[in-house]
């Protein structure tokens, strides 16, 4: 028998990321895998926003403010406060040359950008937001891009809950796209669990980190480790 649905995710805030190379208002067949998590987690009360990141112009590179490193505009340091109000933080794209797209590899690098900085506990910035992505192609693929993101949003410091992925993808060579008529994406019961179960598994960890107060404040204090605290850690050199 399945447990009873769980209540009590009002009040999280859900971000979704969208690396299509159209801008808006093109048709995005990212944004139709992303509209299915969405629904799921507006339905529970969570507050969701979505940013395609084409439509801002914003400047490659690893530094919080690229105007500070060469570049003329930057739309980055408006768009990050979203990233610090979310509980989670999806991102989405399509598979291009077998690989994400440049515009979800640019938004990686500019999270990279932050993840030296500290929260209020101490710990690294994205403690204890958690990560999850989304992706669409027709060419094979899905497991090797979720891998890049996910690897990515956990080394900066997101916590990845189980089955934090899901994606869809047509038969190999060209043909249709997921929203496209007849391409039977929308109708995928594989993508349509997986999404679902993606979806659950966000809120379930969010729900869980948040009422825990995070991620534990021992172990993984920067300032700390500076200052001489090893955590129980020992050198056998020097034993």
């Amino acid at each position: 028998m399945p447990e009873t649905k769980p209540g009590g995710y009002a009040g999280l805030k859900a971000l979704f990321f969208n690396g299509t190379l159209k801008p808006s208002p093109q048709l995005s067949n990212t944004d139709g895998l992303i509209d299915l998590s969405r629904r799921i987690m507006e339905k529970q009360g969570v507050s969701t926003r979505l940013i395609r990141t084409v439509d801002h112009d914003i400047a490659p590179g690893v530094y919080p403010d690229m105007r500070e490193h060469g570049w003329a505009s930057d739309e980055w340091p408006d768009i990050y406060p979203a990233v610090q109000e979310a509980d989670i933080v999806v991102l989405a794209g399509p598979i291009w040359l077998g690989d994400n797209s440049s515009q979800t590899k640019k938004l990686i690098e500019r999270l990279y950008a932050h993840s030296g900085e500290l929260n209020s506990k101490g710990q690294w910035a994205y403690y204890p937001k958690v990560g999850g992505c989304l992706i669409t192609g027709n060419e094979d693929g899905i497991k090797h891009c979720a891998m890049n993101v996910l690897y990515s949003l956990q080394h900066i410091g997101f916590t990845i809950p189980p089955q934090a992925d899901a994606g869809w993808i047509g038969a190999v060579g060209p043909g249709p796209s997921y929203l496209d008529e007849g391409s039977g994406g929308p109708e995928s019961d594989f993508t349509n669990r997986n999404t679902t179960f993606m979806t659950w598994n966000l809120l379930h960890m969010a729900r869980l980190l948040k009422d825990a107060g995070g991620i534990p404040a021992y172990g993984n204090l920067p300032a700390e480790w500076k200052a001489g605290t090893r955590f129980d850690f020992e050198n056998p050199e020097y034993r």
